[in-house]
């Protein structure tokens, strides 16, 4: 059995991101998952709070190492497995590669978490609709800005011809806004983009309907 254990849930798009670099380096690991809504949240039990105090998945576990934040993980795997680099090494596109990322994971989905939904609707009595006009909100927002850029930068993927962090944390904020009808004809380079990348193995792997712990 591997030593390396992917702590997530089938539908989070963070622990997405992590299965996709782990399938393009090749490495086997196994998942383990962590229900986000069964039984109150499996996040918020005390063994999962042991492993995680901030109560949120991806946890990936490699030997000795416990490391969240899947945005760390994926450097942590960069740096420790090179092969299959998902920043490159000139500074340049490295950075720029990295402003792409963080584009959509730090300023688009963190708004549209489910913990963030959950306290709308439960916390705040939040409506059904005006939920969803939360969540649309604020991916249409950063999808426009996010089209924009990758207008300059794109290839067959988000910069270039070389799969990149770029292309791991656009495609589960994809499939996130699919999930939640959102209209993506306005972002045509996003929709070309995250085409290319569907036809690739690694990601076609790592989609959620794919995983052990689908639909539970």
């Amino acid at each position: 059995m591997s030593e390396r254990i992917l702590y997530g849930y089938w539908r989070s798009s963070a622990a997405y991101r992590v299965r996709i670099a782990l399938n393009l380096k090749g490495l086997s690991y196994e998942q383990r998952s962590v229900h986000l809504v069964k039984n109150g949240g499996e996040q918020h039990s005390g063994a999962f709070k042991q492993l995680n105090p901030n109560q949120l998945v991806p946890v990936l576990v490699d030997g000795k190492l416990s490391l969240n934040q899947s945005l760390a993980i994926i450097d942590y795997l960069d740096e420790t497995y090179p092969q299959a680099l998902l920043t490159p090494t000139d500074p340049a596109r490295r950075y720029l590669v990295k402003a792409l990322a963080q584009d959509i994971a730090v300023d688009i989905h963190p708004l549209n978490n489910l913990r963030v939904l959950q306290y709308l609707a439960g916390t705040l009595e939040v409506s059904d609709h005006d939920k969803s006009q939360w969540y649309s909100h604020w991916v249409e927002l950063g999808f426009e800005a996010l089209e924009k850029r990758l207008q300059t930068t794109h290839g067959h993927y988000c910069v270039g011809d070389d799969v990149s962090l770029a292309d791991v944390c656009l495609v589960p904020q994809v499939y996130n806004a699919r999930r939640f009808n959102i209209e993506l004809t306005a972002y045509p380079t996003i929709c070309r983009v995250t085409v290319s990348l569907s036809e690739l193995p690694a990601f076609a792997k790592a989609v959620p309907e794919q995983q052990p712990d689908a639909s539970e």
